[in-house]
């Protein structure tokens, strides 16, 4: 330790260097585990991002993170949807890429500028 009683960079390199080395060997004094929900379950399962799992459903991006972060649980038809992203990933998938090119091809054409 240092005069003023904090520690030298080279103290915590090796007290960070020991740390690692227990994690490694399971040796962690705290394990924190995360359970996914029902709904971020069924977004992975999709390989979609939120983003894009947000806009398969009609929801805002938003919503789907209170969904997934527990604030907030979809309703009804919401639930739904999720039950049948969870059993069927594929469709979601499918149903987000069919829109995808639907938008993509209403999009408005950009002004000719050429003179």
């Amino acid at each position: 330790m240092s005069k003023n009683g904090e520690m030298t960079g080279q103290e915590l390199g090796e007290k960070l260097l020991k740390s690692v080395r227990e994690m490694k060997a399971g040796k962690a004094k705290r394990v924190i585990q995360v359970a996914s929900n029902e709904v971020a379950a069924a977004r992975l399962k999709t390989g979609l991002s939120q983003s894009d799992f947000a806009q398969a459903l009609h929801i805002s991006a938003r919503t789907l993170q209170e969904w997934e972060q527990g604030r907030r649980k979809p309703s009804g038809a919401a639930r739904a949807l999720i039950q049948i992203a969870f059993r069927h990933p594929q469709i979601i998938a499918e149903s987000f890429k069919l829109s995808a090119n639907k938008s993509i091809n209403k999009a408005p054409l950009a002004p000719d500028v050429r003179n």
